[in-house]
């Protein structure tokens, strides 16, 4: 693995497990800061229908819970994960709780804003990031673009092919 490879990073689960991207090697990743008490959480129940139409054919959706914009994820891991489970039915994985910005940012957050420029990196919660098969960089999309919007759907599916 390289470092232009998402592969080369690892996380721990909301459970505290560890969770090495490279198990996800070979498969389509997006990936998604994700937060609990923002205006854009209803989406999390967009990225479920993503991930339960697609997870057999080998799309994994992975939320990155954060609290580094408007503190809009103060709960614990275990509120989170209830949180996403009652609310949302979420069965896609996620990781502990992380910051996505600045010099205390998660490994691969900074790499995702070296890869995506400015404008790339999470300027809010609810980025979204392609990731392919081979652990490249693929694109990104903001909060404001739905995961079932049509740009982003076909994005997703040229990724699986």
């Amino acid at each position: 693995m390289s470092e232009d490879s998402a592969h080369a990073f690892s996380f721990k689960s909301l459970e505290g497990k560890p969770m090495p991207l490279s198990q996800y090697a070979g498969k389509p990743m997006v990936i998604v800061n994700t937060a609990s008490k923002c205006g854009f959480t209803p989406q999390y129940k967009g990225l479920e229908a993503l991930w339960q139409a697609n997870r057999d054919k080998g799309l994994v959706v992975l939320g990155v819970p954060s609290n580094d914009f408007g503190g809009q994820e103060p709960g614990t891991h275990d509120e989170i994960k209830s949180f996403c489970e009652l609310r949302f039915g979420v069965d896609f994985p996620l990781t502990e709780k992380v910051s996505v910005t600045g010099s205390d940012a998660h490994p691969l957050f900074k790499w995702i804003a070296e890869k995506g420029g400015f404008l790339g990196r999470p300027h809010w919660n609810f980025y979204k990031y392609l990731i392919g098969p081979d652990g490249r960089f693929v694109d990104w999309y903001s909060s404001i673009t739905a995961p079932q919007s049509g740009r982003f759907t076909k994005a997703v599916e040229k990724l699986m092919r």
